[in-house]
């Protein structure tokens, strides 16, 4: 959920889809051979485009449940073992399907952040999503390379511990060690003092404590996940933008772009894209 979640946060960034439409809707679309956008060329953003990109991070947020899913239940059956590239156990043809879900969430990522470029530069979306990221494809490649090295003998068992359970040792050993320093990156990238507010201390502790809590829920609750996936995959809202009414106080400290919007509130309206007017 991380890559849905991080296009999320970009889209909150610059004031949802609506005025994300509203600034690019119409404008020449980027196009390169590197990216394949050759195929842009002499096209303008639109609706569809947007579209696009919440759909490719929206169907791994489908597909790598379903496979953990579907491990748990061909390893009961004894053709699923972690790590086993062998043709006649699945955990080959499950690597291969989650990393194709995986690249193309990426690659919608990737397509957003190319229209938006300019527009996200002052909130250094690239060091943000290198460094939340980068922990992620470390734990998954370190993963495959050991498995590589037990597959290969270079792990092996030793007084009586297995091989797999080795490599799981060594897995563990260098996660502890990464996420010290992802920690210590992540308090530079995404700095605390862009979310403070002035009327901070007006608040007493038991509300702090209250909107802590409340904001934890609001994380971990999959509403927003189910919310958008029928938006985005239904075809009765294909050329309609999802638009949130938003009213409340705004907040002083941040530029001129956030400076045009206000907090969000639960109501939420369907507005037909250029495409119907």
């Amino acid at each position: 959920f991380l890559i849905y979640n991080f296009l999320s946060l970009n889209y909150e960034y610059l004031g949802g889809e609506p005025a994300i439409l509203d600034e690019l809707n119409g404008k020449p679309a980027r196009y390169s051979y590197w990216t394949l956008t050759c195929c842009l060329k002499n096209k303008s953003y639109s609706l569809p485009y947007f579209r696009f990109c919440k759909q490719a991070t929206l169907q791994f947020c489908i597909i790598k449940p379903v496979m953990a899913i579907l491990s748990v239940i061909l390893y009961s059956l004894g053709v699923y073992h972690d790590g086993n590239l062998s043709p006649t156990e699945a955990y080959l043809y499950i690597t291969v399907v989650y990393n194709v879900s995986v690249t193309l969430a990426l690659y919608g990522l990737l397509l957003f952040y190319m229209a938006t470029r300019e527009l996200l530069k002052p909130y250094h979306p690239v060091l943000k999503f290198i460094i939340i990221k980068s922990l992620l494809l470390f734990y998954f490649w370190q993963g495959v390379l050991l498995a590589v090295l037990e597959k290969s003998d270079v792990i092996k068992t030793s007084h009586s511990i297995s091989a797999g359970v080795i490599a799981s040792g060594y897995q563990d050993f260098l996660l502890c060690i990464e996420i010290f320093f992802l920690a210590v990156a992540l308090y530079f990238a995404f700095p605390f003092s862009v979310y403070k507010e002035e009327y901070q201390d007006e608040f007493s502790p038991a509300f702090r404590l209250r909107t802590v809590t409340t904001n934890l829920g609001e994380t971990i609750n999959p509403k927003d996940i189910f919310t958008d996936a029928v938006h985005n995959f239904s075809p009765s809202y294909q050329n309609y933008v999802q638009y949130r009414n938003e009213s409340g106080r705004s907040n002083k400290s941040t530029d001129s772009m956030k400076d045009q919007r206000n907090q969000n509130s639960d109501t939420v309206k369907l507005l037909g894209s250029d495409d119907d007017r």
